[in-house]
């Protein structure tokens, strides 16, 4: 029936359903967190402070759906004792997401769209005038105008996609599901079309000219938005001046206009394996703002007096013009660095060197040297992957990522010594704690199997260890395992005002100063120093907040990526099915284990129920493992398996794999166990 409510949200505020009558006489507390609504909905609020989740029984949701910001009204009992406190949402503070994609069911008087995402517990009602040509069984994207309590949202279509690919609707959905506008409001389009291409000549004698300095760009071959530029000019007693040159995306995005709004809303740029779902309209991104060449372009810029070992004697920050002379992508500069004669090549080359002793400082101050390697998807006309391409960080890529590291550094050292009112000015600082001990515990103990030992006595022997471990493992069998699990014992990098320094990285101080384009937090950033440097500070309200909305966005982006890149593997995959291929272990759950396979680089499900025949599995969350409970078998992360593709399912975008053949050293301890099995079953059949 269309229009259904599937939470049975006629009981919502009903003092007498059951889990009101459940806390009779509980005192009441109210507390503010994130709600995780599962397929049952059944709904945990993760708040910060409290270890354990708070349960939301579907009856007491509120509206509220997975994703959201929820304050919600603890019933805690007077004889909890180990039961999970449970809430009920009075309140959603900030939804994830307001726009759905599903299917069209049209009535003469009313509408209904039925959401794609099952996990959505309710259908949304839409007036026959906010149609907008829609008709029964159209494919649509609506957004929720009014949220209703104990009646279904109401809606919107802003969006007809029934003729759309299935990879556009599926893209789109994807973007939806996790928060992210497909469409700028119109009153954004309008004031980023008002905002005037030429220079203003009384702002232009306000900057530092570089124009007549040398200034390249150095991006990824698609780029069409260019944040940075770098600009060297030599001076005396073997010193240079290196210029770290980045859009002046605030002088032309103003605190509390529309434009200001919408980019905290989105707080990030989305990147998919077909598409850039920008912050900012295209005319700021890809034109105003865009450092191309042969343009003149207003930038904020650090610049820094630098040798050619990384020694800074001086540095200056302040509002800039330049004029690019050359846009170069990251393959030729690589070229050039390898030897290759080219444009600027003396210059480039002397970048490489300087950017080459920045990061060796780093690693002898403390860094953790994680190396990277990118698996993207080649893609023909009508976006379907017809390729896998591997992208590593060469040179040319840590040229530009060390300067950019140096910038931001040095912008955040210098706000940390401001002071208002005799506090430290409050600023957006990228921060990375040191990792868990429990985490690093458990793979300490993970890689003393494979004979290397750390030390996790501080801070300081840990990385130094961790260091050590990244370097002895390169090019071996365990490298791919033992990093990416180095990887998941690290925390989470987030924006707040408290700050702590950057463990990853090494420094006291950091913060993103170089890509405004694409980062809200790094326009806050610009804001601040800009006031800074002006004598006229003006601290930023609720800034905190904001760090948090654009922690919580930057999560949300990177969820639609991986969405995307697995729709994406998946759609690839079948052109596998059937086929065998050799993968490696790359997680394991009590359901299963994840494997990847070696030659495409993507990522399926062997199910538990497929190693039955086995033995019977537990899993070992210490030891990241399944183990059988017999046999003592284990399917380990980084083990070699030989799998076969079973099913590569888009809608669910999943690939599922079934064990092709018995690993040997398995197939070994296996083998007097299957006997026994064999022997038991012929025993019963002649009973």
């Amino acid at each position: 029936m269309a229009g259904r409510s599937k939470n049975n949200k006629s009981n919502q505020g009903n003092p007498n359903n059951s889990n009101f009558a459940r806390n009779q006489g509980a005192k009441v507390a109210t507390v503010t967190g994130k709600i995780d609504v599962s397929k049952s909905g059944l709904a945990f609020v993760t708040v910060e402070g409290i270890e354990r989740d708070i349960i939301v029984y579907p009856e007491n949701l509120n509206t509220a759906l997975k994703g959201d910001i929820v304050r919600i009204e603890l019933m805690l009992h007077k004889k909890q004792g180990n039961k999970r406190v449970e809430g009920v949402v009075k309140e959603v503070t900030v939804r994830k997401q307001s726009e759905f994609v599903g299917r069209l069911e049209v009535k003469p008087t009313f509408a209904f769209l039925i959401p794609d995402n099952d996990k959505i517990p309710m259908d949304i009602f839409i007036p026959v005038e906010n149609l907008n040509g829609g008709l029964d069984g159209d494919k649509a994207v609506v957004k929720v105008i009014e949220w209703r309590k104990t009646k279904n949202p109401i809606g919107i279509v802003l969006r007809i996609l029934t003729n759309e690919s299935a990879n556009e609707q599926a893209m789109q959905d994807i973007l939806s599901e996790n928060g992210f506008p497909l469409d700028f409001p119109e009153e954004v389009m309008e004031e980023a079309a008002r905002i005037s291409d030429v220079l203003d000549q009384k702002e232009i004698d306000k900057r530092e000219d570089f124009r007549e300095t040398l200034t390249l760009t150095i991006d990824p071959v698609d780029a069409k938005d260019f944040d940075d530029a770098i600009s060297i000019k030599e001076l005396s007693d073997g010193y240079y001046e290196v210029g770290v040159h980045i859009a002046d995306v605030s002088h032309y995005v103003l605190e509390n206009t529309e434009l200001d709004k919408e980019a905290l809303n989105r707080a990030t740029s989305v990147y998919l394996p077909d598409r850039v779902l920008p912050m900012l309209p295209e005319h700021l991104s890809n034109q105003l703002c865009s450092l191309r060449p042969n343009e003149e372009k207003f930038t904020f810029s650090a610049i820094f007096t630098i040798n050619q070992g990384g020694q800074v004697k001086d540095y200056r920050i302040g509002k800039t013009i330049i004029n690019s002379n050359r846009r170069f992508t990251y393959e030729e500069a690589q070229e050039i660095i390898e030897g290759k004669d080219g444009d600027y090549a003396q210059e480039i080359r002397l970048l490489d060197t300087i950017s080459k002793s920045l990061r060796q400082q780093r690693f002898n101050n403390g860094a953790i040297n994680f190396s990277s390697t990118e698996v993207r998807f080649k893609l023909d006309e009508n976006n379907v992957p017809i390729g896998i391409v591997i992208k590593e960080s060469k040179d040319a890529h840590k040229l530009i990522e060390e300067l950019m590291l140096l910038a931001n550094r040095y912008v955040a050292q210098h706000i940390g010594k401001i002071m208002y009112q005799g506090k430290p000015l409050p600023f957006p600082y990228r921060i990375h704690d040191q990792p868990n001990e429990e985490k690093l515990s458990s793979f300490a103990s993970f890689a003393s199997k494979f004979g290397y030992k750390m030390s996790l006595n501080t801070p300081e022997s840990i990385t130094k260890t961790f260091n050590e471990l990244l370097r002895d493992i390169h090019g071996k069998p365990e490298q791919h395992v033992l990093e990416t699990l180095g990887i998941r014992t690290m925390s989470k990098a987030v924006y707040t005002t408290e700050n702590i320094g950057h463990y990853g990285l090494g420094f006291d101080d950091y913060c993103h100063f170089t890509s405004p384009i694409r980062r809200y937090p790094d326009v806050l950033v610009h804001r601040i120093v800009h006031q800074v440097l002006q004598g006229n500070i003006k601290p930023t309200k609720g800034l905190e907040e904001m760090c948090k909305h654009c922690s919580t966005q930057e999560r949300n982006a990177m969820d639609a990526e991986r969405s995307a890149t697995k729709y994406k593997q998946v759609e690839y995959m079948q052109q596998f099915v059937g086929e065998t291929f050799e993968g490696m272990i790359s997680g394991v759950a009590a359901f299963g284990v994840f494997v990847e396979t070696i030659e495409h680089k993507c990522e399926g499900m062997l199910p538990i129920s497929d190693l039955l025949d086995i033995d019977r599995f537990e899993f070992s969350e210490q030891e990241y493992a399944l183990i059988g409970r017999n046999t003592g078998i284990r399917f380990t992360i980084g083990e070699k398996i030989k799998i076969k593709v079973v099913r590569a399912d888009l809608d669910k975008r999943q690939i599922d794999f079934h064990l092709a053949e018995m690993p040997e050293q398995i197939e070994r301890k296996a083998r007097p166990k299957l006997k026994k099995d064999m022997k038991s079953s012929s025993i019963k059949k002649k009973r």
